[in-house]
């Protein structure tokens, strides 16, 4: 009897000690996708100080080569593609895999030549002022110990 009582108490801290887990929601938000689906091109690149400060944007150019770039969105099975064409920047394109959850985020991997399943790294980056013409995707960028908004403004094709 002595022995269950320890081992209940003893089980009881253990599971009281537990730490908190982050649970992470991919529910998806399955009408601001279709809301997105089609063609779109980025018309402008903003955040503060873009005049003097140079930012990367997803780890393969500056901001401004991302104005006037394409990008596709499907949204039955969440595919897609991004070109880069600005005349003064390496072009670049590949696939990407996207989706929106239901915390307005737009969850992207770029795909390139590799499997997306083998791809672990993306972009989370927040939907704002959708529209059937126009969104805006928001960055949150650290410049010199500052977090800053990085505003993709997309326009419909």
């Amino acid at each position: 009897m002595k022995k269950n009582v320890i081992l209940l108490l003893l089980g009881v801290i253990f599971v009281g000690c537990k730490p908190k887990q982050t649970i992470v929601n991919t529910k998806l938000d399955t009408k601001s996708e279709v809301a997105i689906k089609g063609n779109w091109t980025i018309a402008s690149v903003t955040f503060p100080g873009s005049d003097y400060i140079k930012i990367n944007s997803f780890d393969l150019a500056d901001s401004k080569c991302f104005v006037g770039s394409n990008w596709k969105f499907i949204s039955n099975n969440n595919k897609g593609e991004m070109a880069l064409n600005n005349a003064s920047c390496t072009a670049f394109s590949s696939p990407i895999t996207w989706y929106i959850n239901k915390e307005g985020n737009l969850v992207m991997k770029i795909i390139n030549d590799t499997k997306a399943k083998k791809v672990l790294e993306g972009y989370i980056l927040t939907i704002a002022n959708l529209t059937e013409t126009s969104f805006q995707l928001v960055d949150k960028v650290n410049v010199g110990g500052q977090f800053v908004n990085v505003v993709y403004q997309f326009n419909k094709n």
